[in-house]
C-alpha cells in the first residue's frame, strides 16, 4: 500500500461507483487498532479532527463514538452521501462534506488530529502537506493508516487476488508483501515520527461480505463497467465455495499506523551576537 500508485494504467478511479458496496461490506478498524491510539492520546474524548478522504466515514464515525468532534470530507459526492446515511442510521454526529484534501478551506488551527486511512496515496503531495500544517492546532498531529490483506499468507486473499487480475490486470494493489517502512518518503523533512505500529490480526467474513468487500475495492468496482463486476462477483462466489471450508472464514489482514508532528521551529539566534554583553569576556 505504501508504495502503490495512484493510478492503474488508463482506467479512471471512481469511488464513488462502489459507494453501496462500500457503505455495506468494507468493514472498520478492528478493537485492537483503537486500543493502540489510545495508548497514544489518539482518538481521545474531545479531540478535534479531520477525516480526509473519508470515504463512506468508517473511521470517522469510529473517532465519534469515542467522543471525538469530526469532519470527514471526500471528493466523491456518492461516499459523503453514504457516509451521511450511515451516520444518521447509527446516531453518530458527524459533519461530512464534499471538498478536496488539498484545499478544504478550513480555518487555520482547527484540529488537533488530521486523520487518512488507506487514502494518502491519492493526494497531490505538494498541496496537502501545506494544507495539513496550516489546519494542525499546537501539538497537533498527523495519523496515516492502512488495512491491506495478505496474499503471500494467506489462501482466500490470494486467489482472489489471481481471480481480480485477469478481469483486471492493470490492478497494481495485487500481491502486497506487507512491507511498511519506518517512515514514509513523503513525510522526510516535513514531519517529525511520533509513532508507528504495525501488526497482523485475522479478520471475520463471510463467503456474502467477502464478495461484498472485494466488489467494492479499486481493482473491481471502482474501474470495471457494470457488467465485468456481475461476471466477476457471479466467478468469485464460486470460487469461494471452492476454497473455503464454510460460510464464514477469516483473512489475515497487516495493519498499521503512522503518527507524525510538524518539525519543530528552529531557536532564534541569541540576540548580538559575541557583541552581547553576555558574551563579553569579564574586565580585568
Amino acid at each position: 500500500m505504501h508504495e502503490m500508485g495512484a493510478t492503474d494504467g488508463d482506467r479512471a478511479i471512481d469511488w464513488g461507483r462502489t459507494s453501496g458496496d462500500y457503505a455495506r461490506y468494507r468493514r472498520g478498524y478492528p478493537e485492537s487498532f483503537f486500543r493502540r491510539l489510545s495508548a497514544l492520546e489518539v482518538g481521545v474524548p474531545g479531540q478535534r479532527v479531520l477525516d480526509l478522504g473519508t470515504g463512506t466515514g468508517l473511521l470517522a464515525r469510529e473517532l465519534a463514538r469515542r467522543g471525538c468532534s469530526v469532519v470527514g470530507v471526500d471528493i466523491a459526492p456518492g461516499q459523503i452521501e453514504a457516509a451521511r446515511a450511515l451516520a444518521a442510521e447509527q446516531g453518530v454526529d458527524v459533519e461530512f462534506l464534499v471538498t478536496a484534501a488539498e484545499e478544504t478551506r478550513f480555518p487555520d488551527r482547527s484540529f488537533d488530529l488530521v486523520t487518512a486511512s488507506q487514502c494518502w496515496l491519492y493526494f497531490d503531495k505538494e498541496r496537502v502537506v501545506p494544507e495539513v500544517l496550516r489546519l494542525l492546532a499546537p501539538g497537533g498531529r498527523l495519523l496515516t493508516c492502512h488495512q491491506c490483506w495478505l496474499p503471500r499468507r494467506d489462501v482466500v486473499a490470494c486467489t482472489t487476488e489471481e481471480l481480480v487480475l485477469k478481469f483486471n490486470p492493470d490492478w497494481s494493489a495485487a500481491d502486497y508483501a506487507g512491507d511498511v517502512p519506518p517512515m514514509p518518503d513523503w513525510a522526510l523533512r516535513r514531519f517529525e515520527l511520533v509513532a508507528m505500529f504495525w501488526y497482523d490480526e485475522r479478520l471475520p467474513y463471510s463467503r456474502e461480505s467477502w464478495r461484498g468487500r472485494i466488489r467494492a475495492c479499486r481493482g473491481v468496482g471502482a474501474t470495471l463497467p457494470p457488467e465485468a463486476v456481475a461476471a466477476f462477483d457471479a466467478q468469485l462466489a464460486s470460487l469461494l465455495e471452492v476454497i473455503t471450508e464454510g460460510e464464514e472464514f477469516d483473512v489475515l489482514h497487516r495493519i498499521d499506523a503512522h503518527l507524525l508532528r510538524p518539525p519543530d521551529p528552529p531557536e532564534d539566534p541569541p540576540r548580538g551576537g559575541a557583541e552581547s554583553p553576555a558574551a563579553a569576556p569579564p574586565s580585568s
